[in-house]
């Protein structure tokens, strides 16, 4: 099983994004803002087109306690391609809007199909796309489908739907220096079940605002995951290559 824990931490690995710096006064206040204001000013934040990240990652729950390296490499909104070592590789994967893939070298075995895979390791449904949004420090659902609260806690905007969707509360919490998020949590009282995604530092570079930590807390019942991101090294809108092709004579596996 640990093949497959350093693949799904694996999965979740980066993020992204322009500085701006204008609400908070000298005595520290956060100005008061509507809702629609900081919606737009968080859907306009700028992302390189590629980025080429090295990072550290951290694996615990209540049976393993994992640590190993990945190269990240992503063009945005198409593909997001992993390298996962420890000593040697154990992991290659492809992720696209589509499917994800993945195979060992070290188990010589892969696997390709949904993300359903993610729902087991987070326990919420997500996609490509609210996958990418998650690591680049963006709200994981569409701020602009319904009309949003606002109140100031802890030096933040916090924003949730006015009307909340029916399966579960979901939560962001906004920085007023560059409008990317702090955290943002989903919670199912009903399954006791929840997801912390937090951002405790970001590192500048080229006029870019990107993650260096992300922490991400699941917890269901008596169980729980933590998954800690570290970034090493990073490097944007360059040109990538992305070699990926399962070797003939791997066994296929179900997750």
């Amino acid at each position: 099983m640990k093949l497959y824990r350093y693949l799904l931490v694996g999965l979740l690995a980066f993020g992204s994004c322009k500085s701006s710096r204008n609400v908070v006064n000298s005595t520290g206040e956060v100005a008061e803002m509507s809702s629609r204001k900081i919606v737009r000013k968080h859907n306009n934040l700028n992302f390189p087109k590629t980025v080429d990240a090295k990072l550290k990652v951290n694996y615990k729950d209540a049976k393993e306690n994992l640590g190993f390296s990945v190269k990240m490499k992503m063009v945005k909104d198409e593909v997001i391609w992993l390298k996962g070592t420890k000593i040697i590789t154990v992991f290659k994967a492809k992720i696209t809007p589509e499917k994800v893939s993945f195979y060992s070298p070290y188990k010589r075995n892969y696997f390709e199909g949904d993300f359903s895979m993610l729902k087991k390791l987070l326990g919420v449904d997500i996609n490509f796309t609210q996958l990418q949004n998650m690591l680049l420090g963006q709200a994981i659902y569409n701020l602009k489908k319904s009309k949003q609260e606002v109140e100031i806690v802890d030096r933040s905007y916090k924003l949730y739907p006015k009307n909340q969707i029916s399966l579960f509360d979901i939560f962001y919490h906004i920085s007023p220096d560059h409008f990317k998020l702090k955290k943002q949590y989903v919670v199912d009282s009903l399954k006791n079940q929840r997801l912390d995604v937090l951002y405790p530092k970001y590192l500048e570079k080229n006029n870019v605002l990107f993650p260096e930590k992300i922490q991400i807390r699941a917890k269901e019942k008596n169980k729980f995951t933590n998954i800690d991101l570290n970034l090493r090294s990073v490097e944007f809108n360059k040109k990538l290559e992305m070699p990926f092709k399962i070797p003939s004579g791997y066994k296929e596996i179900e997750l």
